[in-house]
C-alpha cells in the first residue's frame, strides 16, 4: 500500500478534473488515471459541443483562450418558426479546454497517470479504500471518485449509480465549413448558438448550429432512444444518416464540407440519479448523471458537480481524525440537489412534455415565446412550473392527456426516479 493518496480519481473529463484541481488547491494528494494516453489526449473523449455561459466561465476561472467563438445569443428554431434571446455565451474548443483543466490541475499539484485505465474498486471492511487499474496495478486512497462518465466501472461495481439504457441519448457533432449563417428566412446565426426542435431532423430529441466564427460552426444532433424517438423514427436511419440527410436537406448547408478530423460522438443519461456515494466513494459527473435534461448542456453541471464532490471530502478529511464514511460523504449528495441540480424531477417532467410536442405545436411554440415576458424561458429552463401556463393553450389537453397518462397511469420513466 505505498502507493497511496489522499484522493484517487479516475477520469480526466472535466468533472474528474475539476475535481482534482479543487483538491489539490487545498493541498490534498491527488491522483487521477486517465484511459487515453497524453501524447493523443482528448481523442476519444471529445465529445462535447462545449457551448457554455459566462456564470461558468467565471465560477472555474476558465481563460478566454480555450474559447472558440463567444456568442450573443441564443435561438430556439422550429421547422417553420424561431425564437432569438439575447444570452451571452461561449463556444469552447474542447479538447484544448481539457487540456487546460489538466495543465491547471498539475500546477496546483495533482498527479496524472495517462494510459491508465481504471477497472474495479479496491474494497477492504466495506469501504471503498482504492482502484485496481491496467489489470494487475493498485492504487490506495480515503477517498476514491468516479468520474468516468456512462461507463461508470467504479459506480456500477458497486451499485451507486443505475444508469438505464433506455435513457441513453446519443449524439454526433460534425464541425464545418462553408455554412450560410444568415440564410433568407432563417435566424441570423452570426455569434449564437442555436437548438432546433424538429422531429423530422431529431425526433425525440434537437439539434443544433453553434456559430464558431466566420462560415464555421458545430453542427449536431442528439436524441434519447426510447419510446418517444421510435414513434417518429424512420427506421432506416441511424443517428448519422439523420445529420447527414438535415445537412442534404437545409439549404444554409449547401456549400458546407466537413473540417478533417472533427467528428465528435458522444452520449449521457438522461434520468434521475440515485445514490452518488458510499464508504468512500462518490461519483461525479456524467457518472452520476448530471447533463442538463432540456439541452444536454453538461459541462458547467459536470463541473458543479466536482466542485460539490471536493467540498464533502475536504469536510470529510480536514478533521483531526478523517471520517469518510457513507453517512459523511453524504453531504456531497445534498450539495448536488441543492446546487447542482436543483428542481432536477421538475425539469425531467418539463423534458418529457417538450418531446412529446408535435413538430406543428413547436412552431406555435416560438410564437408563444414571442408573446410573452423575456424571462418566461429561463423560468422554465430553471424548473419553475408556474411559469408554464404562459406556454399552454386549451387545444393542448389531448397532448396533456397524453403526458399524464404515461406519467401517472403507465408508471413513472425511470428517468424520473421512484418517488
Amino acid at each position: 500500500m505505498s502507493d497511496r493518496f489522499d484522493v484517487v480519481i479516475a477520469g480526466a473529463g472535466p468533472a474528474g478534473a475539476q475535481c482534482a484541481r479543487d483538491l489539490a488547491a487545498r493541498d490534498y494528494d491527488v491522483l487521477v488515471l486517465e484511459t487515453e494516453p497524453e501524447a493523443e489526449f482528448p481523442r476519444q473523449s471529445n465529445k462535447s459541443t462545449a457551448g457554455t455561459f459566462p456564470s461558468m466561465m467565471a465560477s472555474f476561472g476558465v481563460p478566454d483562450d480555450v474559447v472558440m467563438q463567444f456568442t450573443d445569443s441564443v435561438v430556439l428554431e422550429s421547422p417553420n418558426d424561431f425564437y432569438v434571446q439575447n444570452q451571452p455565451g461561449a463556444v469552447l474548443e474542447f479538447a484544448e479546454f481539457k487540456r487546460w483543466l489538466v495543465a491547471d490541475g498539475r500546477e496546483q499539484g495533482a498527479e496524472y497517470r495517462f494510459d491508465s485505465r481504471a477497472t474495479a474498486p479496491i474494497e477492504s471492511d466495506g469501504s471503498v479504500v482504492g482502484i485496481r487499474y491496467d489489470g494487475s496495478e493498485e492504487v490506495y486512497a480515503d477517498v476514491v471518485v468516479d468520474a468516468t462518465g456512462p461507463a461508470a466501472p467504479l459506480a456500477k461495481a458497486l451499485d451507486v449509480c443505475d444508469l438505464h439504457r433506455e435513457n441513453q441519448a446519443i449524439g454526433i457533432e460534425w464541425e464545418l465549413e462553408g455554412i450560410d449563417v444568415d440564410h433568407t428566412g432563417y435566424a441570423d446565426l452570426h455569434d449564437a448558438m442555436m437548438l432546433r426542435l424538429d422531429h423530422d431532423v431529431a425526433p425525440g430529441g434537437y439539434s443544433w448550429i453553434f456559430h464558431t466564427g466566420g462560415d464555421t460552426a458545430k453542427v449536431g444532433v442528439c436524441y434519447i432512444q426510447n419510446d418517444r424517438h421510435r414513434e417518429h423514427a424512420d427506421e432506416d436511419l441511424t443517428i448519422d444518416g439523420y445529420l447527414e440527410r438535415w445537412l442534404e436537406s437545409d439549404p444554409r448547408f449547401a456549400d458546407a464540407e466537413k473540417i478533417e478530423g472533427k467528428v465528435h460522438r458522444g452520449s449521457a443519461h438522461i434520468q434521475q440519479p440515485a445514490e452518488m456515494s458510499t464508504d468512500g466513494f462518490v461519483a461525479i459527473g456524467d457518472t452520476v448523471p448530471s447533463i442538463d435534461p432540456l439541452w444536454g448542456e453538461g459541462i458547467h453541471k459536470g463541473m458543479k458537480s466536482a466542485r460539490a464532490a471536493a467540498a464533502a471530502i475536504d469536510r470529510c478529511l480536514s478533521p483531526t481524525e478523517p471520517d469518510t464514511s457513507a453517512a459523511q460523504l453524504s453531504t456531497y449528495d445534498d450539495l448536488w440537489h441543492r446546487d447542482v441540480a436543483p428542481k432536477a424531477r421538475q425539469r425531467l417532467l418539463m423534458t418529457e412534455l417538450l418531446y412529446l410536442a408535435s413538430n406543428d405545436r413547436y412552431d406555435r411554440l416560438m410564437r408563444d415565446l414571442r408573446a410573452t415576458e423575456e424571462d418566461t424561458l429561463a423560468e422554465i429552463n430553471g424548473g419553475n412550473l408556474a411559469a408554464f401556463p404562459n406556454l399552454i393553450h386549451l387545444d393542448d389537453l389531448s397532448l396533456l392527456a397524453t403526458f399524464g397518462k404515461e406519467r401517472f397511469l403507465e408508471g413513472s420513466p425511470r428517468w424520473l426516479g421512484d418517488d
